[in-house]
């Protein structure tokens, strides 16, 4: 019986295998900033604007010149001469004199000369053309300067920032409605073994229902890739070569489930190998569950093969994708899973030299004010075990064990 090439630990399998991520070819399209959200920008935008592109009153009030107001109280107001009032959206056709102020709205254009606006709270009509103002104020006080956002020539976003809502409301501003972002890419998804049949098919004895293709389907589409399943392919070596063949050259990346264990009836391995160069770089991670985990690279193109055990698919899934998927999205940050630290409830036994990711429950009862999580224990392919559970807790490789009580990180699913 065929061994295990090598086992690594996690952290090293991965850096392995980004090592040879980053030479990806990464695919480039335009598409409107509106239909931009959680996409990754793929060229830096350099604005040709200043953002605002006039300085702009921040409050209600007045636009004066701020040395008219020194010595102003409530006591001794100054008082102010109002020439007009300047019109949203308008540009303002005043020049200021001493003593002189102009009524002004949020938003609106100050008028030259002017370098500061009082706030109507702070002033009180004398007569209709008259204004007390019992404040002093300082030059640059409520009002925004040109450019003072952005000034023309600045970059204002870098390739690889995933676009957010705010991104694409700078973008707007700045009159950019059309980007360069990546394709989102995509990922081949097969199934494999002679038991395996699809989710519509009534199971005969020692037949299971497909479940990988669609778990990890949806594990993708949360990663921000677009997944594609293909047919449940057979342990047979013709057929297995030629889906993975047909799924290597339609995707950007490709993940066999099953046919990963060292077992003279496993094929993924060689058939993998055959693909293209350099092949399999890690055959075997040394994690509970999901020890016998492909990671390989063929012609530029990345190769996953995963355990056919449900939860050992899902768990090594969330653990891999989650730290390779920013690359092939182009996107500069790697995504993070939410996490909390919590206190286990009973004893978690480990093996010393072994990543073990545990599925917990969360209790709704606290102890010195942390939150209690439960392990659940389970068998690799129980899929339901997983439907109670709010995330996976990691125990590090150099602990062997976890007494109850003790705190763990538990990363949300």
């Amino acid at each position: 019986m065929p061994e295990f090439l090598e086992l690594l630990t996690p952290d090293v399998a991965i850096d392995k295998f980004l090592q040879y991520l980053k030479d990806v070819n990464l695919k480039v399209e335009k598409n409107k900033t509106q239909n931009c959200l959680n996409r990754v920008l793929a060229k830096n935008i350099v604005s040709k604007d200043d953002i605002p592109a006039f300085t702009r009153s921040t409050v209600d009030g007045f636009a004066v010149r701020s040395k008219d107001t020194f010595g102003s109280s409530d006591v001794m107001p100054a008082f102010f001469e109002i020439i007009g009032e300047i019109k949203m959206g308008k540009p303002a056709n005043f020049q200021l004199s001493t003593g002189q102020a102009c009524l002004i709205h949020t938003g609106g254009m100050l008028p030259d000369e002017a370098d500061s606006v009082v706030m109507v709270e702070h002033t009180q009509y004398s007569n209709s053309g008259e204004i007390e103002v019992y404040k002093a104020i300082s030059s640059g006080e409520n009002v925004i300067l040109k450019g003072e956002d952005i000034q023309q020539g600045d970059q204002v976003l870098t390739s690889g920032t995933l676009i957010r809502a705010s991104e694409i409301g700078a973008l707007m501003a700045l009159g950019i409605t059309e980007i360069d972002i990546y394709e989102l890419p995509r990922i081949g998804i097969i199934s494999t073994g002679d038991e395996v049949i699809t989710p519509d098919e009534f199971p005969d004895l020692g037949q299971v229902r497909d479940i990988n293709s669609y778990s990890l389907s949806a594990i993708v589409e949360k990663l921000g890739g677009i997944p594609r399943t293909y047919p449940i392919v057979k342990d047979e070596r013709e057929q297995l070569m030629d889906m993975l063949k047909k799924a290597f050259n339609e995707n950007d990346l490709l993940i066999v489930t099953a046919g990963s264990s060292a077992s003279v009836r496993d094929l993924t391995a060689d058939v993998i190998n055959e693909l293209g160069t350099p092949g399999v770089l890690v055959h075997g991670i040394n994690v509970r569950p999901g020890k016998p985990t492909i990671l390989a690279f063929a012609n530029g193109k990345p190769i996953i093969g995963l355990p056919g055990n449900p939860v050992s698919a899902f768990v090594i899934a969330h653990l891999i994708l989650g730290k390779i998927m920013h690359v092939l999205r182009g996107e500069i940050k790697q995504f993070s899973y939410q996490s909390f630290k919590a206190l286990t409830t009973i004893n978690v036994a480990s093996v010393a030299g072994r990543e073990d990711w545990v599925p917990v429950k969360l209790l709704d009862i606290e102890k010195d004010g942390m939150k209690l999580v439960e392990p659940i224990f389970y068998k690799s392919n129980l899929i339901f075990s997983l439907l109670t559970a709010i995330g996976l807790a990691r125990i590090e490789p150099d602990v062997t064990g976890l007494e109850a009580f003790s705190e763990v990180e538990v990363f949300i699913i």
